[in-house]
């Protein structure tokens, strides 16, 4: 008996869930369709009164040829919900010429599909799959613009928007006092991404260069393209990258000595790694990262110069590489920044994390037909990324950096005996 009531009252509570989930449903699709219906219903209402604002009420006969007059109904289509839907306008002549409302030009704008279309796209959704993601409409509605190619089309449209006013926009209104620079590959092309931080600890990405390898000429070309859009290059800033000697090299180029270089500990830790055999790596890493989070530039200094010693007989190579830029790895080490802006400033985790989020969307790209296209995806990675950005951690700190890099900027002027590039 008791398993019995167990059984029964398990089959209502099935019945239940399924009645409420049906329930759901229904009301859900019976709101959308209602918010739908009346939703064209206003509009339809709001035609109908600039139609008489310029015509005069249904019944008057117009005084005169000149005057305007109602001129029947036409289908159109309007932007809703992500798809194209069928509506009845009416129309308006005067003079023989066909007058147009103004409210059914301001509905009929591209952006709001265009809009959806990109939002869908950026999130993980395949143009494949878009027209599965989208809103039930009613049939009489008449849905439209919802296929693959469609779908394709309106995101490199959006895109291609966004790509030219993001890449076209001036620089000098950011109080930029740190940028970073790092590339991601696309298809087999380097794409050098720049991300700049400004003295209130925001993060804004700057712009971006396609090249065959991430090469000096690559970086170059983007650093010019960042001065000639405001970056000043006599303005002292810290540069955070991942020690190739191209990004280096043209950074000291264009920015002289007035360009103070962070070298990422976390590419360094790597670099010095891959040297070495698996059973030595953990120790090694572990004593690295114990330098770097030393109190002083001088301690940090004296314990990786240690470890070097340490590495020099069995391991040249990995010892060769810690020594290399080791300076560099440690710039920022005595402006005296909290522990947490320090870290954040002493490695490219943040364009890193940039770099995954354009990973995620450039995904869904099966092949790709050409350079403009991959910067159009790579837009929309960072765009998509850059909506959930906050400040550094410890971002008050930046105080010291810039004090510190306004006191230095006397000296290091002098030492490039104005050979900077502009």
């Amino acid at each position: 008996m008791k398993k019995t009531a167990k059984k029964t009252k398990k089959s209502q509570a099935k019945t239940q869930s399924n009645f409420h989930l049906t329930l759901t449903t229904f009301v859900r699709h019976t709101l959308q369709d209602f918010v739908v219906r009346e939703g064209m219903k206003a509009l339809s209402e709001v035609l109908l009164e600039e139609q008489e604002a310029l015509c005069g009420p249904k019944h008057k006969k117009p005084d005169s040829k000149d005057d305007a007059q109602r001129w029947g109904t036409a289908q159109g289509r309007l932007s809703f919900g992500g798809q194209r839907v069928l509506v009845e306008r009416p129309r308006v002549r005067k003079g023989g010429k066909e007058i147009p409302l103004q409210t059914w030009d301001d509905f009929s704008e591209e952006d709001p599909l265009n809009n959806r279309a990109f939002e869908q796209m950026v999130v993980g959704v395949s143009t494949r799959s878009f027209e599965r993601t989208l809103d039930d409409l009613p049939e009489e509605l008449g849905s439209h613009g919802t296929s693959k190619s469609a779908a394709s089309r309106r995101f490199s449209k959006k895109t291609g928007e966004q790509l030219e006013a993001w890449l076209s926009r001036p620089l000098g209104e950011f109080s930029l006092i740190a940028i970073m620079l790092d590339g991601i590959v696309v298809d087999g092309q380097a794409v050098l991404v720049a991300l700049g931080i400004t003295e209130e600890g925001e993060k804004e990405p700057l712009g971006l260069w396609v090249g065959s390898t991430e090469n000096a000429s690559v970086v170059q070309s983007l650093l010019n393209n960042l001065v000639e859009r405001g970056l000043d290059p006599m303005v002292r800033r810290l540069f955070v990258i991942d020690g190739g000697k191209a990004l280096r090299k043209a950074i000291r180029d264009t920015f002289g000595k007035r360009a103070l270089i962070q070298r990422c500990q976390v590419h360094k830790v790597r670099n010095v790694l891959d040297h070495l055999p698996e059973k030595m790596r953990p120790s090694v890493a572990a004593q690295m990262k114990a330098a770097y989070r030393s109190k002083s530039k001088s301690m940090a200094k004296k314990k990786l110069l240690k470890l070097k010693d340490h590495l020099d007989n069995n391991y040249p190579d990995a010892a060769a590489s810690l020594r290399e830029g080791l300076d560099e790895t440690l710039s920022i080490k005595d402006i005296g920044l909290p522990d947490a802006l320090e870290r954040t400033l002493s490695t490219t985790n943040m364009l890193e994390n940039l770099n995954g989020s354009i990973r995620r969307v450039t995904r869904n790209v099966k092949r790709w037909q050409n350079g403009e296209m991959i910067k159009r995806w790579v837009v929309a990675g960072i765009l998509e990324a850059g909506a959930r950005f906050r400040r550094l951690r410890g971002y008050k700190g930046l105080s010291k950096l810039s004090n510190f890099l306004q006191e230095t900027a006397g000296q290091n002027a002098q030492l490039d005996d104005g050979n900077v590039a502009a």
